[in-house]
């Protein structure tokens, strides 16, 4: 068995240039999941190894949503997923939206890195006598990782940031553009500098929303989260309405931590999603585990007070009913997270930096167990030292940090923005992960790249974004 939802929250030296490919990806019309209109579809084959470009290859599956206005012929914007382990292909319709105002003047590439969607997918499965609901993270064990790692037929160690990197720019070529725009988030700002590292000549500007350099290795999330839940609890408590419901919700918050620590909780709803009878299992890791996920976003945010009140009166089923909305996805390759975390990230993490970031009160050491398990298990490959080294480069660059992210707050941004001679950073109040996912900051980012001047944009929508507000009542009142 494999726990999925445990892993949703949290994740010889090759020459730096890509052997020039001869191969043309073929388009073709397609259609993909929650867009209407016909968009461009293809598979390129790159090298596993880019060291044996005659030895094996894989393909590289990818998606252009074509500009609507295609006589201007602009540089397009190619999409840098985050995770590590989203497919860009996967989340076609979400970013159709989101980058509505730059697909007028400009193609939209999304790409499946290796190891995702349909570029040589590495997934982790449950076994079918699993239940994903009941299970707890405490239930992933070392049979887990080797189950995960014998469904996997290729070459690990060639499964890394700066092959992803490599593989981008092939195709980037393949398609016949001189530049590209870049735009990643979360895990995808860690792609983009590295490939400003690697090719900065075929970029023509960056964007980095909710930073992860590499300065911040990923699965350090226990002070972060815990950050971003005391922002919660300080607006809830500059909220007259949230205050008044909730005037004792850290107290709650620790009572529901010590009921689960003594007895996990059984709970069967209505599936919101599946429709049918479900019972769910929830202790102390699974119930911190999903509050993170919920800090993620103003909208989910909402909930978390009314959801812990609920559970300090024995009432668990709001909790069960938000868990729902998030276990048994798959948001991410599991494999190939595990992957890189366990081989660029995992290293780099000292004891002591593990005790500083389980140092905190509220999930305490919860989001390093999934590594703590997983990596000593892993095969091992290493990057060189190269890809430890902060990044610098002139590109003009957009750096977006929310002010309530809580796995990549505004301090890991100003890493970057230290180093990227051409940056600007903008910490957007009220605002958690992936800033232009959610906010006007989307504009923002389709008038920097007309104009490639990060510090000289039109800023001010941003000021029209709301307080957080809290529901109070089972009623949906707020």
């Amino acid at each position: 068995m494999f726990y999925r939802g445990l892993f949703a929250t949290l994740f010889f030296a090759v020459s730096s240039t890509v052997l020039a490919n001869e191969a043309k990806p073929v388009l073709k019309d397609c259609h993909l999941d929650g867009i209407k209109e016909k968009v461009k579809c293809g598979q390129l084959q790159v090298p596993e190894n880019y060291a044996e470009p005659e030895g094996k290859s894989i393909p590289l599956n990818f998606a252009v949503l074509p500009a609507i206005d295609q006589s201007q012929q602009k540089t397009p914007l190619m999409f840098l997923a985050g995770g590590p382990g989203q497919a860009a292909v996967e989340l076609a319709a979400g970013l159709r939206r989101v980058f509505r105002e730059a697909r007028k003047t400009r193609d939209l590439i999304l790409v499946d890195q290796r190891g995702t969607g349909e570029s040589q997918p590495f997934q982790c499965s449950l076994s079918e006598e699993s239940n994903i609901y009941q299970l707890l993270p405490e239930d992933f064990s070392a049979k887990d990782v080797q189950e995960c790692l014998s469904g996997f037929d290729g070459d690990l160690s060639q499964y890394n940031s700066e092959n992803a990197i490599r593989d981008f720019e092939a195709l980037r070529d393949a398609l016949g553009h001189q530049q590209v725009n870049l735009y990643g988030g979360s895990y995808g700002t860690r792609a983009a500098l590295v490939y400003m590292r690697l090719f900065p000549e075929s970029i023509r500007s960056v964007v980095l929303d909710s930073v992860g350099p590499v300065e911040v290795p990923i699965g350090l999330f226990g002070q972060s989260s815990a950050r971003s839940f005391e922002l919660l609890l300080a607006n809830c408590r500059q909220d007259e309405a949230c205050h008044q419901a909730f005037p004792d919700l850290k107290t709650e918050f620790h009572q529901v931590m010590a009921a689960l620590e003594q007895e996990p909780k059984s709970v069967t709803i209505p599936h919101p999603r599946l429709g049918e009878p479900t019972t769910f299992v929830i202790n102390k890791s699974k119930f911190i585990g999903n509050l993170i996920q919920q800090l993620y976003s103003t909208s989910s945010r909402a909930f978390v007070p009314l959801v812990i009140h609920q559970a300090a009166k024995g009432n668990y089923l709001p909790l069960a009913g938000l868990i729902a909305t998030t276990d048994g996805e798959e948001p991410i390759y599991l494999g190939l997270h595990m992957n890189i975390v366990c081989n660029e990230d995992f290293p780099m993490i000292t004891p002591e930096a593990l005790t500083a970031d389980a140092d905190n009160s509220f999930g305490g050491d919860i989001s390093h167990k999934p590594m703590q398990t997983a990596c000593p298990l892993w095969p091992r490959y290493r990057p060189g030292k190269a890809f430890y080294q902060p990044v610098t480069a002139d590109i003009p660059t957009l750096i977006l940090s929310g002010e309530l992210d809580p796995v990549t707050p505004p301090s890991n941004a100003e890493f970057s923005d230290k180093t990227l001679a051409n940056s600007h950073h903008i910490v957007v109040k009220q605002t958690g992960h992936t800033v232009a996912m959610t906010t006007c900051a989307s504009d923002i980012v389709n008038e920097f790249m007309n104009v490639l001047t990060p510090a000289k944009l039109d800023e001010s929508c941003l000021e029209d974004i709301p307080d957080e507000s809290f529901m109070t009542g089972l009623n949906g009142s707020f």
